[in-house]
């Protein structure tokens, strides 16, 4: 019979796992302890929930939000799961951001982003991918292009113009 303290476990998991929008799981094995609190510490930073728990309470809660035929052949030896509700690639960047320091310890071993999974190759890609802020950094600089190109060559042309009387002007003096 279970007790009080797993069901909350797996109350908190699947309602986590039903709430996030980017689920990574990654295997943790050989990370120290020092390792684990720096990972955790940026995962605080960024709003990214970062959970170790027991791969039959998991597979529980995976059922219940309705994971249940993925997460069977992820969930085995030490598995951690690193979620994000607002930004489904925060982890991936978090993810990739430790491994460097450490030698690419955490080994993703599969990634669910707005309900789609992909395998642990798809997690390099989303690593990689620009921030939302980036984005939109970019896409406001491309719209800028085209009326700042305007500007300069009306800019210039006023210039031209300017210069052709100016030398009129010389011209009947």
């Amino acid at each position: 019979m279970p007790n009080q303290v797993k069901l909350d476990i797996v109350e908190k998991s699947t309602d986590r796992l039903k709430e996030a929008s980017g689920i990574y799981l990654a295997s943790y094995t050989g990370m120290s302890v020092i390792q684990a609190t720096e990972f955790r510490k940026l995962c605080r930073e960024t709003n990214v929930d970062y959970s170790i728990t027991k791969n039959t309470l998991i597979k529980i809660a995976a059922k219940n939000a309705g994971y249940e035929d993925q997460f069977n052949d992820m969930i085995r030896g030490q598995i951690a799961i690193a979620t994000s509700i607002k930004d489904p690639i925060a982890p991936a960047r978090i993810i990739k951001e430790f491994n460097k320091k450490n030698n690419d310890i955490l080994k993703v071993v599969g990634v669910f982003v707005e309900g789609n999974f992909y395998d642990s190759e798809k997690f390099k890609v989303l690593a990689d991918l620009p921030t939302r802020e980036e984005l939109i950094t970019q896409f406001a600089s491309i719209l800028n292009q085209p009326m700042t190109k305007l500007a300069g060559v009306l800019s210039a042309t006023m210039i031209k113009l300017a210069g052709t009387l100016t030398s009129l002007k010389e011209q009947k003096q």
